[in-house]
């Protein structure tokens, strides 16, 4: 047996939980900060899920305006550690500098990810009955509303064709080529 019959299910583990928790964190800020109904049953899921580490992390990390600084100092943390624990069973080491910038260029593909996703669930249900899926829809278009409504503003009408769903993908997928690449490569720098 070779070293990785034990390490890499580790870090299947670790990668799976962490993953899991940071996008739970990440959903529950996005949530809060577009201002999604607080009392639909994936928002209060969110909040039961996360609001542990939360509470601790408030007491020391105040909120910026409308921007829960807590939850980013959490989500920043848990991918740094998730970072650092797989690299090190890897056996890779980086400086904090570079562990930083790769944990910052990972959360940022989530995001876009997460809004990737997003639209294109939107689009789905918008095909479908969105009365079956209430909750879903509405968390949907408090997520997507704001990135849709400005992509309309630049798409003429098409007699009630919605192409503000493709352009958003375009867009956020072109952004996804834009700003990953440059930081991946300074995280090379750096580390």
């Amino acid at each position: 047996m070779t070293a990785s019959y034990v390490v890499d299910p580790l870090i299947f583990v670790i990668d799976t939980l962490l993953s899991l928790y940071i996008l739970a964190v990440l959903l529950r800020f996005l949530l809060q900060w577009c201002g999604a109904e607080f009392y639909n049953p994936i928002s209060q899921f969110l909040v039961k899920a996360t609001h542990p580490p939360l509470k601790l992390l408030r007491r020391f990390v105040p909120p910026i305006g409308k921007i829960d600084t807590s939850s980013l100092v959490l989500i920043l943390g848990l991918q740094m550690l998730s970072d650092f624990s797989i690299l090190i069973l890897k056996g890779v080491m980086l400086n904090i500098g570079a562990l930083t910038l790769l944990s910052i260029t990972q959360l940022v593909s989530l995001l876009i990810n997460v809004f990737i996703f997003a639209v294109f669930a939107r689009a789905l249900l918008s095909w479908l009955d969105p009365g079956k899926f209430r909750a879903t829809a509405s968390i949907l278009c408090s997520l997507t509303d704001p990135l849709l409504d400005t992509c309309r503003k630049f798409i003429p009408d098409l007699g009630g064709v919605d192409l503000s769903p493709m352009a958003a993908l375009l867009l956020l997928q072109l952004s996804k080529m834009v700003i990953l690449p440059p930081l991946h490569e300074l995280a090379n720098l750096i580390g």
